[in-house]
């Protein structure tokens, strides 16, 4: 018999899967199966009169060893490629040696043009530098909303935390707060995600749950509202601030300093680095609230918490990168998929995944079309919105329907 077919047993705050006969006092998030322990008769052993509640299966060590292995050595080959693939082009051994000696190190061939190392080094490293700290955080980002919401959905882009950060930050440029430096740009993209992350987050709870559908169609009306305000800005702003804020639009790495890099990469790896400290209480929570609160977790300390991190995450990235959408969306799924849906792998595989998904996007973006850089958002884009509306789908059946 379904959940819903006997709704005497549904108490109210429970969110039962489709098709899922729980106990009145378990709830689990949709589409996790209940544990043993937890579905099965028990005795009086934890606070709720049954076993206490296990935390996510982890994956398999060789499975794991292999994900993370094949992520790190696509990302070394990324970093290879795309330092040598350009206007300028550098043979992958001349890359080599030029990175080894700067360890130190003689590996390689010497480089035969003289600014070779030049571009490589204030040019092509910088980017590349950017874009896997902008992949990492958007993508640890999304794996943190998509565990604390218990929302497959769930991601900075779709529900317009990028936006309101990047609203935010265009409104100071338009008026001239740019010139404060980097850190007022950073302050104010913060301020501006953690607003839109506390709106969404607030209209999307109801009844002590939070609503696939309602998460969305806020995360669509943070998104217009975010457009409209930068659209004013662009109407206000002068002509080379209008120009900025149009790069803000498309989101791009073009013009990548290390100063950016310096400024982004304490705050990201600061921001992963706590996020990892957060993967069992996630992991608990994944079996419903009722069940994460009877094992001690602090369920709203534990979304501020998470609220936080994800706005200093998508304000480092969005600072200096503009709006990319749908990394957070995609790498934390093919993660998931591949390692299964505990978070002590699940952070750190989306933080590598995204991180590798940014740097090939960027690869794309600067050889694609003949000296022309194309806007890196646009192709994330091109590729997470017809995952996303698969996700949705899917989503959609698991419910039985938004009716």
């Amino acid at each position: 018999m379904t959940a819903a077919a006997r709704p005497a047993a549904a108490t109210p705050g429970v969110d039962l899967a489709p098709g899922v006969d729980l106990a009145p006092d378990v709830d689990l998030a949709p589409g996790v199966a209940p544990p043993p322990d937890v579905a099965g008769p028990a005795g009086p052993t934890g606070p709720t009169g049954r076993a206490p509640v296990a935390a996510l299966p982890p994956a398999r060590p060789g499975r794991a060893a292999a994900v993370l292995t094949g992520l790190g050595l696509a990302a070394v080959a990324l970093v290879i490629a795309s330092a040598g693939i350009g206007q300028m082009d550098i043979p992958p051994d001349q890359v080599i040696h030029l990175l080894a000696g700067k360890l130190g190190l003689e590996l390689g061939t010497a480089p035969e043009a003289t600014n070779a190392e030049a571009v490589l080094m204030s040019v092509r490293l910088p980017r590349l530098a950017l874009a896997a700290l902008a992949g990492a955080a958007l993508a640890t980002a999304g794996a943190l909303m998509q565990g604390v919401f218990r929302n497959p959905l769930a991601e900075p882009g779709v529900i317009g935390v990028s936006a309101g950060a990047a609203a935010a930050a265009c409104g100071g440029i338009a008026l001239g707060a740019g010139a404060l430096g980097p850190w007022s740009t950073a302050g104010l993209a913060f301020a501006g995600g953690l607003g839109s992350t506390l709106l969404v987050y607030g209209l999307s709870r109801a009844g002590g749950r939070t609503e696939v559908v309602t998460l969305v169609l806020t995360g669509v009306a943070v998104n217009a509202v975010a457009g409209a305000a930068i659209a004013l800005f662009v109407f206000l702003a002068d002509s080379s601030a209008r120009e900025e804020i149009i790069f803000w639009q498309l989101g791009s790495l073009n013009g990548t300093r290390w100063q950016y890099v310096a400024v982004a990469a304490p705050v990201v790896v600061v921001a992963v680095t706590a996020a990892m400290t957060l993967a069992r209480p996630l992991d608990l929570l994944s079996l419903g609230e009722r069940s994460a609160r009877h094992l001690g977790v602090d369920v709203e300390r534990l979304r501020i918490g998470v609220i936080v991190l994800v706005a200093f995450l998508t304000a480092a990235a969005v600072a200096f990168s503009g709006i990319i959408a749908f990394v957070g969306l995609v790498a934390p799924h093919l993660m998931r998929m591949a390692l299964g849906p505990g978070h002590g792998l699940l952070l750190p595989a989306s933080a590598l995944g995204g991180a590798v998904l940014l740097m090939a996007a960027d690869l794309v973006a600067r050889t694609a079309v003949n000296y022309a850089d194309l806007p890196i958002g646009m192709l994330t884009s091109l590729v997470g919105g017809p995952f996303f509306f698969y996700l949705l789908r899917r989503a959609r059946r698991q419910a039985g329907g938004w009716g």
